[in-house]
């Protein structure tokens, strides 16, 4: 197997997994994800682990960078002018739950799991609790875009989800402070580097997003071809993606920011409709290699977990979502279905839990923490698109056509 051969089995095989899914009425992302969980190694083992690993990884890059760049080109200030106390209310409201409720859930389950003292244990649970926050921008805007879903809750959606991953890293920043002061050896720091470090990220991240979609707009003035358009804008994005790991920052967030500030420019809204011509073949590609990182040992040994740690955190997400709602006198059209859209969670999640195995000590923790969040991702992946899709539906925010 070779990386162009694997490519292309990936964007093969995700097509008729994706169409196949269509004719049960299921999501396209679900077929994406059960036929690279197919080809995964721990199945047919066509692709294998060290290509999963190495090479394939940039896949992940570029499509994440492409959605961070669609999402936050949704984020249009004058949308938000009339929307605003429904977004900030929903989006604190939600993420804060779920922080809360992941986070006591499994304060009382750790006791059964393993054999560390409280304050291990309380330490992870909030960890877990804070990486819960985040929802996954790309199955949110691989599904709206599937069932071309407009209208407010629509509207809504890519905004929270857009602010959601933001509040995920810092929540994390914060959760790594208080796991740290209540357990040393999980690692030593300054408080004032724990405090600036997540802060200079965020800023830092989203400047460099706002200078690069400055020279993006300029640029495209005298770009004339629509074709010449995708390469300048591909372009932009995947120098968001390499000065971030250049410079340690988020390209998530610089992508964000990219997009917003493109958004927010005068006649720039051309610079959106270029990427829709590889949107599909984006989203067919990375949710396929998604599935491939299907681990049947990872299951095994945290399916517990997992499944505790999906419970709550759907209860989190539906229960803040109905109270943000409420408080900002939302439409009922909210309150009823827009918990329901917040409930994938993929990239994100994955990224932040990982970063805790470069801390040491509690190595059986740490890896029973690390496996159930990787099989709590494949359980949400496959369960949260169809109730996505109902929402849509039930929302009439989606077409049938």
């Amino acid at each position: 197997m070779n990386l162009a051969l694997a490519v292309a089995i990936l964007a093969i095989a995700g097509y008729f997994g994706g169409g196949l899914a269509r004719r049960i009425r299921l999501p396209r992302v679900t077929g994406y994800l059960v036929v690279g969980m197919v080809l995964s190694p721990s199945l047919l083992g066509v692709i294998p682990r060290e290509l999963i690993d190495n090479q394939l990884s940039i896949i992940t890059d570029v499509a994440l960078g492409i959605i961070a760049y669609l999402i936050g080109g949704s984020l249009e200030m004058k949308t938000l002018r009339g929307l605003k106390k429904s977004i900030f209310s929903i989006t604190f409201s939600q993420a804060f739950a779920t922080w809360a409720i992941v986070t006591l859930t499994l304060v009382f389950l750790f006791p059964a799991v393993t054999d560390q003292s409280s304050t291990s244990y309380l330490a992870f649970a909030i960890i877990l609790g804070a990486v819960s926050m985040a929802t996954a921008p790309a199955t949110t805007l691989a599904i709206v875009h599937e069932y071309r879903a407009k209208g407010p809750l629509t509207t809504v959606l890519l905004n929270v989800v857009a602010l959601d991953d933001a509040l995920a890293i810092i929540g994390y920043a914060i959760a790594m402070i208080i796991a740290r002061v209540l357990h040393p050896d999980i690692g030593a720091v300054s408080w004032a580097s724990a405090f600036t470090a997540p802060v200079a990220e965020v800023l830092g991240s989203a400047a460099l997003g706002a200078v690069l979609g400055f020279w993006l707009v300029n640029l495209s003035r005298v770009v004339k071809a629509r074709q010449t358009l995708l390469v300048v804008v591909f372009g932009s994005i995947m120098l968001a993606i390499g000065l971030s790991k250049l410079l340690g920052l988020s390209a998530l967030l610089a992508n964000m920011a990219l997009g917003f500030t493109v958004a927010n420019l005068r006649g720039t809204r051309q610079l959106f409709g270029v990427i829709n011509d590889v949107e599909d073949l984006t989203f067919t590609i990375f949710f396929t290699f998604a599935g491939c990182h299907l681990d049947l040992a990872v299951l095994q040994m945290g399916w517990i977990l997992a499944m505790v740690i999906v419970a709550s955190r759907c209860t989190g997400k539906y229960l803040g979502t109905w109270i943000g709602a409420v408080v900002a006198r939302a439409p009922s059209i909210l309150r009823k279905y827009l918990g329901l859209c917040l409930l994938p969670k993929a990239g994100v999640t994955v990224g932040l839990i990982l970063l805790i195995r470069d801390y040491p000590g509690f190595e059986a923790t740490k890896s029973l923490v690390v496996n159930g969040i990787l099989a709590s991702v494949i359980i949400n992946e496959l369960l949260a698109p169809p109730l996505m899709k109902y929402a849509l539906f039930k929302s009439g925010e989606a077409r049938t056509d």
